[in-house]
């Protein structure tokens, strides 16, 4: 049985979940809906530890948490830009990018380019688009020069 079939039993500890319990809720969100999971939970989630398991689950397209995992993974980047950020973050950041470019879909393919402007212009980070899911309720490629 596939983790994809595996049925969802709920998190040891939702405010650090393991992978594969991420792995299995996003095939069974309907189990603990988000609105159940504690404050700022994706913000919890979008480090290092999980950055695998939602990258894969945001290129899946047949993932019912597709959505919440690329809004992870805008979490992921935006933490990935700033300059304080670890080298190791940065350099996972451009292997995630680079696979999205190479393998990924238009969801994919956006988040990739807009990673790529921030990347070259961390001034233009919008906490609204990157950290509250602005660019994924509204998709688009940003522009170099800001919003477009």
């Amino acid at each position: 049985m596939s983790v994809r079939e595996s049925t969802f039993f709920g998190f040891a500890n939702p405010v650090d979940p393991r992978p594969e319990e991420i792995q299995a809720w996003a095939y069974h969100p309907e189990a603990v809906p988000l609105d159940a999971m504690p404050p700022d939970w994706d913000l919890l989630i979008a480090g290092d530890v999980l950055a695998p398991t939602l990258f894969e689950l945001a290129m899946d397209r047949q993932c019912p948490a597709r959505r919440f995992a690329l809004h992870c993974m805008y979490i992921y980047a935006a933490d990935g830009v700033r300059p304080n950020a670890s080298s190791q973050r940065k350099r996972r950041l451009k292997k995630y990018v680079e696979r999205a470019e190479e393998v990924g879909d238009e969801p994919m393919s956006i988040w990739a380019h807009n990673c790529r402007v921030l990347m070259t212009r961390p001034e233009l980070f919008d906490y609204q688009e990157w950290i509250e899911g602005g660019l994924v309720r509204h998709p688009r490629r940003l522009g170099l020069f800001g919003r477009r």
